[in-house]
């Protein structure tokens, strides 16, 4: 009572004027004081959380181009071609059948999140519309780190309006062009392909993003006239509310004009997947100017691309300043596909 009179500046008189026993001042003492401890831990517990998902927005690491598919639709050529070229295909076709898997190899590499890489190529691959399906219940097991990207063939669609329908219902978060694959340049639109403007005018309608492959590919039966990103300024000049992502940045031919469709189109992104980072820069030495509009990416398990924690790996080590490595890991993702 002493020590109370002291600190509030009392008399014990006047404290005994207040309360009728010491015995009340205790209960009282004791209620408030731990009503307020009560509301400092909840306080603090709050400021925890909100400080960690303010980390997870700033610091999540996406890898926009991971091939996790179907292997059961691909044509046994273009399979033979990945088996030769990863020593561990049967972990990655582990992968590809579990989802569960697949998610604790991204956190012993690295990954918080990973764009999930479909289309429809019968002719090359062997893909079917039926990739959109398996990949929108692959990703049930996490839709927050397991990105869907889907697709659509102009020429092997019989009611384009009904397969863009349930590209949506299906709640697919990307939606992949291969040319080199498909057989057709970007902008076919204009040459009468006409289910190429309601993919592109659905997508730009419900804010889907659009990857075009740009560049060469290997596979058999491959065109690689059609992977020329020229053809793509038609499609950012005619949908200039569509986000589109340069898969590979055009190499190893057209990056010259991958940089300039970038710094033309405020709605076109760079993917530097299948890039090996110690080239990026000689394919790519203005890489800072473009950052804010540049995404990673790895292309794994494509044929002859190293491991993502080697990629990732790699990429860190390039003489970037650290707010540029950032923000093509992380920050250009999140303004794509908000975590």
């Amino acid at each position: 009572m002493r020590d109370l009179s002291r600190v509030t500046d009392l008399s014990l008189a006047g404290l005994n004027y207040y309360f009728e026993s010491k015995e009340e001042l205790l209960h009282l003492i004791q209620k408030h004081y731990f009503a307020v401890i009560v509301i400092l831990r909840v306080a603090f517990e709050l400021a925890l959380l909100l400080n960690s998902l303010l980390g997870l927005t700033t610091n999540v690491i996406t890898d926009c181009h991971i091939h996790i598919a179907p292997l059961e639709m691909f044509h046994p050529d273009a399979l033979e071609l990945i088996r030769r070229k990863r020593h561990n295909y049967e972990q990655i076709a582990e992968f590809c059948r579990s989802p569960k898997l697949f998610l604790k190899h991204m956190d012993a590499v690295g990954i918080d999140r990973g764009v999930l890489i479909n289309y429809v190529a019968p002719e090359v691959i062997g893909f079917t519309s039926g990739v959109n399906q398996w990949i929108a219940d692959y990703v049930k097991e996490n839709p927050k780190r397991l990105i869907s990207c889907g697709g659509l063939h102009p020429r092997h669609s019989q009611n384009i309006l009904a397969d863009v329908e349930q590209l949506l219902r299906l709640n697919i978060r990307m939606i992949k062009i291969h040319p080199p694959h498909q057989l057709l340049f970007p902008n076919d639109y204009q040459n009468g392909v006409t289910e190429l403007e309601v993919i592109y005018r659905a997508a730009e309608a419900n804010g889907i993003p659009v990857m075009f492959h740009t560049g060469t590919s290997i596979f058999h039966g491959a065109r690689n006239r059609y992977g020329d990103p020229i053809f793509v300024d038609d499609v950012a000049v005619d949908f200039p509310k569509m986000k589109i992502l340069l898969a590979h940045g055009g190499r190893p031919l057209w990056m010259h004009t991958a940089f300039f469709l970038l710094r033309r189109h405020p709605n076109v992104y760079l993917d530097i997947s299948g890039i090996p980072p110690k080239t990026l820069l000689k394919y790519f030495p203005r890489l800072e100017e473009i950052a804010h509009k540049t995404v990673f990416g790895t292309d794994w398990p494509g044929p002859g691309v190293p491991d993502i924690k080697k990629n990732l790996d790699d990429f860190r080590a390039l003489p970037l300043k650290e707010e540029i490595k950032q923000q093509i890991l992380s920050k250009t993702a999140l303004s794509i596909w908000p975590a």
